[in-house]
This record gives structure tokens, C-alpha cells and sequence, in this order.
């Protein structure tokens, strides 16, 4: 038995020598790269006149060197030098919402920077009521809310390339991944926020893959009584095929920017009209995944849904990038964050309760 445990703890000793080596061979590369880019950047500011171009490439070239680390020592490669977090894909995270009827938060740069009270975007204004809700329910363990994170941590093959690129440069700056890890648990399983966002990002853009996986999302509401919980331009299913399915639909409309400020009308009036199936698909903005914990907690299912519909508006287009869609709010294409009037009954009809003003 001694005979044994030594030799289990000599190659426990040996593992963990060959880890630190390639720990120290990564951490070779990543300077070698540096001092290739900065030879690079040198003899190139010589014959570019363009300085803002090579500010660009410049700052690109460093922020995929920092953040290289993370994407080539994914927990997929069963490394353990950094901690990652645990969150199950998107397709699991249809399964979980589809056979168990549950709720789900979304935690996203916008949720993150709430919390950490920092402006981060124009139509987004610091409130700590908000920040401190959005932390309640980041720790939360309700049995029947999920809580999303978007998976930026690791790999980032699935995604292209300049998606991609726009998480680098958001996880390197600022110490994001730092903040972030001190708000989120090593032990906690975490379920995809970016299951809202099926098509723009990825890779597989111009296959049947986004289809496949929005059809799959339309199955949570297909025969369910919907009440949206949405900005006032945001008009979720309107002019899209995306609500089809669902039995009948019923708009609460917050503010176009800041729908906290219009909190507890939208939480009462929302358990004022709720039925005992009724599903709520919510798109506030970060107030969205506190309201989903509240309705939670009162019973009822309700999905943090984000730009879904945006996204459907996207892949509707067959571009396989981000459009204008003139009649609906759009904060992801510049110019496109004032949505034109739009006269239709059916919509009309829909609307309960109105604070947006």
C-alpha cells in the first residue's frame, strides 16, 4: 500500500511539472507574440500614413494576444490554470427551459456593468437599486430560474470572426474577466445567454443551423397564453412569423430606455393580469432577469428573451450581419435606436397596459 501511494504521488508530481511547463510555454509564446507585434507595429508606422487604421490593427493584435491565454486552455482541453465557468450550450439550455417549464435570467455586459455601476452604454443610466437587485439574483437558487451567462470565457471557434474579435476587446479592457470572476461561483452550473442570440454571431450563418435552432425556441410558446413584457418599440413578433404559434398574445409596454424606472407598475400590473399558464417573454433591458425572478417567484415561468426578435428580423434578412429594421427599436445598428410610427391594429389590440411616458 506505501509502495502504492508513493508512486500515485510521484505522478501527481510529474502532472503537475508538465502542467507548469506548458503554463511557462504559453506564457513564452505570449511574450514572443508581443515582441513580434510591437517589431511589427515599429517598421509598419514607417509606410503607413494611416494611423488610424494601424491604431486598429495594433489594438487588435494586443487584445487577441491577452486574451489567447483563455481560448487555447478551454476546460474542453482539460486544463485547470485559469478558472472557467461552467455553462451547458444552447441547445441544453432550449431542453432544460422546454421539459421542465422553467424560468431564466440573462446576465450579459449590460447586467455586469450594472452591477458594477458603471455606465457601459447611452441608454443605459447607473441605478443601484437596480445594481443591487441584478446581484440578488445573480446568487439566486431559485429552483426554477436559470441563470445565463454569455459564454465568452473560452473558445471562441463557434463564432465569427468579428464577433469574436468584439469579445476580445470586451473581456480584455477594463479588467472584465476579473470582475466577473468575482461575482460568479466555481461550482455553479450556469445555462447560455446567448441562446437569444441564435444567428448574427455565428459561424454557421449561411446554413440551416439558425433555422433550426429558432424553430426550436418558437416550441417554448407554441399553444401558450404570452404576455410580453417589452419596450415600447421593441414590437416582439410584429411583422415576423416568431409569435405564430402561441395562443393568445398581450403586451405590457415599459420605457424604451430605463424600464426600471417603471418597475413595480410592470411587476403588478403583469401578477394583476397573469393566468395560471400565462408565460411571460420579457425584453427590458437589464431590468429583464429581475423581473423574471420576481414573476418566478410568484409562480409563474418567465424568459429573460433579450434581442430574440431582432435576431429573427436578421436571419429574416439572409445578410448574416446586423440590418436596420425601421419599425422596431434597434441599439445595435447606429441610427436605428428610433423606430418609425407604426399603425396596426392587431398590435394595437395586444397592448393591456402602456407606462411607457
Amino acid at each position: 500500500m506505501t509502495d502504492e501511494w508513493t508512486k500515485q504521488i510521484f505522478d501527481l508530481k510529474n502532472r503537475v511539472d508538465k502542467l507548469e511547463q506548458e503554463r511557462d510555454e504559453l506564457n513564452r509564446a505570449v511574450h514572443e507574440l508581443y515582441q513580434i507585434n510591437n517589431e511589427l507595429v515599429k517598421h509598419m508606422g514607417q509606410t503607413f500614413e494611416n494611423m488610424t487604421t494601424l491604431d486598429m490593427n495594433q489594438n487588435l493584435t494586443r487584445v487577441r494576444c491577452e486574451n489567447l491565454r483563455y481560448e487555447i486552455t478551454d476546460p474542453r482541453d482539460e486544463r485547470t490554470d485559469y478558472f472557467f465557468p461552467q455553462i451547458r450550450s444552447c441547445e441544453e439550455t432550449v431542453q432544460e427551459i422546454l421539459q421542465n417549464r422553467v424560468s431564466m435570467a440573462r446576465f450579459g455586459d449590460g447586467e455586469f456593468s450594472c452591477i458594477r455601476k458603471m455606465e457601459r452604454h447611452k441608454f443605459q443610466t447607473v441605478n443601484e437599486k437596480l445594481a443591487d437587485r441584478l446581484e440578488e439574483v445573480l446568487h439566486s437558487r431559485h429552483p426554477k430560474l436559470l441563470i445565463a451567462i454569455a459564454d465568452n470565457y473560452g473558445a471562441l471557434d463557434q463564432f465569427t470572426e468579428s464577433a469574436a474579435n468584439a469579445i476580445r476587446f470586451y473581456m480584455v479592457g477594463g479588467e472584465t474577466r476579473k470582475q466577473h470572476m468575482e461575482l460568479l461561483e466555481r461550482e455553479r452550473v450556469y445555462y447560455n445567454a446567448y441562446v437569444t442570440r441564435p444567428y448574427v454571431m455565428y459561424q454557421d450563418v449561411g446554413t440551416d443551423a439558425p433555422k433550426r435552432r429558432f424553430e426550436r425556441l418558437k416550441e417554448i410558446w407554441r399553444g401558450r397564453n404570452v404576455v410580453l413584457i417589452e419596450g415600447a418599440q421593441t414590437r416582439m413578433g410584429v411583422g415576423n412569423d416568431l409569435l405564430e404559434h402561441a395562443g393568445e398574445v398581450k403586451r405590457i409596454l415599459a420605457p424604451v430606455t430605463n424600464a426600471f424606472d417603471q418597475y413595480e407598475n410592470l411587476l403588478d400590473c403583469a401578477l394583476a393580469y397573469a393566468k395560471q399558464d400565462t408565460l411571460f417573454l420579457i425584453a427590458v433591458g437589464p431590468c429583464a432577469g429581475v423581473l423574471a425572478y420576481d414573476l418566478t417567484c410568484k409562480g409563474y415561468q418567465a424568459l429573460d428573451i433579450g434581442h430574440l426578435d431582432l435576431e429573427y428580423e436578421w436571419f429574416l434578412a439572409g445578410q448574416g450581419e446586423r440590418v436596420a429594421v425601421p419599425y422596431k427599436y434597434n441599439n445595435e445598428v447606429e441610427g436605428d435606436d428610433c423606430a418609425a410610427e407604426l399603425v396596426d391594429p392587431v398590435y394595437q389590440k395586444q397592448i393591456i397596459a402602456d407606462y411607457s411616458y
